[in-house]
């Protein structure tokens, strides 16, 4: 029980920076992809 509590409080202050995460992500994840295509090309 102790630790589904540790995990539970671990999620409540990852949430605050989960929409920064994913975001950054994002923004990765698109470069990544945008510089596979761009060197694909050249």
């Amino acid at each position: 029980m102790a630790e589904q509590k540790e995990d539970y409080s671990f999620w409540t202050k990852y949430k605050q920076f989960a929409g920064n995460e994913i975001m950054l992500y994002v923004v990765m994840i698109v470069g990544i992809i945008l510089g596979i295509i761009i060197f694909s090309y050249v």
